[in-house]
């Protein structure tokens, strides 16, 4: 098992159109959040997920877990909590929490991995990957693409 990274905070208002009939946001969103989450995670290291791509790797989710907690509701400021809980060359999991804050702490930033997160608790979860080619065939990040794979060595010895 390799050391979680740190956490990335993405902020995010809730829109009106994310809300249903009872005025909270509808809980598909949630995974939406998750997803926006990871490509920031991996935004804010320095990578696009298209250049990514472009190399001729893509990453599908395997297993998604949500746990609703509380729920958000119209124009709340929360923030979107990433980090990488396990990777491998071959598999990477994504921790996820939704978290309500103030307006004071609505804004991106970065926390160590045992740091306490801001806010309130909404949704946790996570999703697991695994690297394939554009064949959909299982592909070894530390081949394909060996910086990026460093980098996740790089960001999971820090948060020890």
């Amino acid at each position: 098992m390799v050391a979680a990274s740190g956490w990335f905070m993405h902020p995010i208002r809730v829109r009106y159109q994310e809300t249903d009939q009872m005025g909270v946001v509808f809980h598909g969103n949630y995974v939406t959040w998750f997803e926006i989450g990871r490509t920031e995670w991996i935004r804010n290291a320095g990578y696009h997920y298209k250049a990514i791509e472009e190399r001729g790797l893509l990453l599908p989710v395997v297993d998604l877990h949500c746990r609703y907690l509380l729920p958000a509701r119209y124009d709340d400021t929360v923030l979107v909590c990433t980090r990488v809980a396990d990777f491998s060359p071959v598999r990477l999991t994504f921790e996820s929490q939704i978290r309500r804050v103030t307006p004071s702490e609505f804004h991106a930033f970065e926390l160590e991995a045992n740091a306490q997160l801001p806010g309130e608790l909404l949704v946790e979860g996570g999703t697991k990957h695994v690297w394939v080619n554009t064949e959909w065939q299982p592909a070894r990040l530390n081949k394909v693409m060996p910086e990026l794979y460093g980098l996740l060595q790089t960001k999971s010895s820090l948060a020890k």
